[in-house]
């Protein structure tokens, strides 16, 4: 099974907590056993598997982002200016996956998964594939 979401991001940097997406779709598969694999098709956005309990991890993950790739960098060439939303990118990655047991997400305690937006506001596609096994 794939599912397609498209989100609206509010701010140039943001994690938006998109697991009850991904719940979601793993129980529309009926899938018991099996992952799930969600993905983002854009250059300067990427998904990861973080906390979801404190948001200071949030905020702390973008401002250390902000720090090892500042915004602006009199050696980056890149005509649209945005290296550092390519960087970010490609740091966290497009895809992560997650193992589902017994009908449900197999995630810690305090993690959720999360679309980090580096280059926004934008109006933002991602996919979650269901497979069974």
């Amino acid at each position: 099974m794939l599912q397609s979401f498209t989100i609206q991001t509010a701010k140039r940097d943001e994690m938006v907590d998109i697991t009850s997406f991904v719940e979601q779709t793993v129980r529309q598969s009926g899938v018991t056993e099996g992952f799930a694999i969600v993905y983002c098709p854009h250059t300067t956005a990427g998904i990861t598997i973080n906390e979801n309990a404190d948001p200071d991890v949030k905020r702390d993950m973008m401002r250390r982002f902000d720090e090892t790739y500042p915004w602006e960098h009199p050696l980056d060439r890149h005509m649209e200016g945005n290296t550092a939303a390519h960087m970010k990118a490609s740091t966290v990655g497009a895809s992560q996956h997650v193992i589902i047991t017994n009908g449900k997400l197999l995630l810690g305690r305090w993690q959720g998964i999360y679309f980090c937006e580096y280059d926004g506001p934008r109006r933002r596609t991602f996919y979650v594939k269901v497979v069974e096994g």
